[in-house]
Parts: structure tokens; C-alpha cells; sequence
């Protein structure tokens, strides 16, 4: 996949209600949300220098992040992802793990990436190997997603923001997580080659600014 352009903004419960009746009357929602909305539970990686959280806050141009992911407390799909960033674009590619790979990774087993047959997987035990990547940290939100086929535009509206501590707890649906401070709501804006203009009328909001805002930072308030 190649890059594509990303915006985010912070927004408040007005400029959600206000976003949410825009975005409903000129797109579409994401056919795989449930009532118009998923949870998204995350684990993401860094190591003991905390090397992905110090790119993030030092505004480092080109960087990367690894996490596992999925969606509404359903384990039967569950993928690794990489997220890589040079300006303001990135791009994501990603690949099926099984809920037993996700427990051998949790509980510090990876031997068995090394024999993978997916690149993504490899390069994720390279990575643990030489930069001692390992589970840090878990992210959980609330998303409410659409999309607007000119321009492969996709805008999300997120919320609730919490985090969970004990990485092993990952796929336990009840692993506790708290608020990760006083987290805002996000709005989230990718696309390919164009914006359209309804879009850009749709999302505009008096003194709202493209900000650098990062769930996987913003849960590392607590450590």
C-alpha cells in the first residue's frame, strides 16, 4: 500500500454530535462496524528505551510502530500491524496472527516467527531480537468509522480512550483498563491522492488544528 495523507484533530462531545450528523448525510458508514461503531483493542510494541514513544514525542519524520489488533472482543481475526510515517503520511500493512502466535508473543515465546512464511512476521522478530521490542502496552477505544469512495477517503471519530497494563491480559475480555488521563476525542481524516471538497466542508471546525496526537503516547501517561 502506499502512503497516504493523514489529518488528526482533538474535538470535544459538541464537535462529535455536530461531525456525526455531518458524516451521516455525505458518507457511508463502514460496513463492518456493529450499530455504527467497533472497539478497537491494540498491544503495542517498544523497548526498554522506550524507542517508538521517544520518535513520537521528539517529532521524528520517518518512523515506525508495531501492534496487534482487533475488533469487538472477537479473537478469531486478529492482525499484526506495522505503521510507518514520513511527514504527514503513512501507511499501514499488516497480516493474520492466531490467538495462540498472540499468547506465545505476550508471554515472551517468538522462536517460532523466526520460521514464518509472512515477511511482516519476520521483521518483527529481526526487530525484537536486535532493538528488544516487546509488548508493552494496551489501548482500547471506541471508533466510529466512514467512508466516501472518491479520493479513498476514511474518517473516523474516536473516543473513551483507555489502557491496560498487564500485556499477557491482552486477549482477556476481562482485562481491566482505565481512562489514559484526560484523554480527547479524535477525529481522523485519511486519504489517497484527494480530498474532496464535501469532505473538507463536512470535518471543517472554527479553531480546530491538525495536531500530532498519539493513542499509544497519550496511554503511556501512567509509565
Amino acid at each position: 500500500m502506499d502512503y497516504r495523507h493523514e489529518w488528526k484533530y482533538e474535538i470535544n462531545q459538541a464537535d462529535l454530535l455536530v461531525l456525526r450528523q455531518r458524516l451521516k448525510a455525505v458518507a457511508s458508514p463502514d460496513p463492518h462496524a456493529v450499530d455504527g461503531k467497533y472497539m478497537i483493542r491494540s498491544l503495542y510494541f517498544d523497548n526498554a528505551a522506550d524507542k517508538a514513544l521517544r520518535e513520537k514525542l521528539d517529532g521524528i519524520s520517518r518512523r515506525e510502530k508495531f501492534r496487534i489488533r482487533f475488533y469487538n472482543g472477537d479473537t478469531s481475526v486478529i492482525r499484526l500491524e506495522k505503521k510507518s510515517k514520513t511527514g504527514g503520511r503513512g501507511k499501514k500493512q499488516s497480516v493474520n496472527l492466531t490467538a495462540v502466535q498472540v499468547l506465545d508473543l505476550v508471554n515472551g515465546r517468538a522462536d517460532w516467527m523466526a520460521d514464518s512464511q509472512e515477511d511482516l512476521i519476520r521483521e518483527l522478530y529481526i526487530k525484537m531480537r536486535i532493538q528488544r521490542l516487546r509488548p508493552k502496552i494496551i489501548v482500547d477505544y471506541i471508533r466510529e468509522p466512514f467512508i466516501f469512495g472518491p479520493g479513498n477517503v476514511r474518517v473516523t471519530l474516536d473516543y473513551d480512550i483507555r489502557t491496560g497494563f498487564r500485556c499477557e491480559d491482552f486477549l482477556n475480555p476481562a482485562c481491566i483498563t482505565v481512562p489514559a488521563g484526560d484523554a480527547p476525542m479524535i477525529l481522523e481524516v485519511k486519504w489517497d491522492n484527494f480530498l474532496p471538497d464535501i469532505i473538507r466542508d463536512a470535518i471543517r471546525l472554527p479553531g480546530r488544528q491538525v495536531t500530532a496526537f498519539s493513542k499509544y503516547a497519550q496511554c503511556r501517561i501512567y509509565g
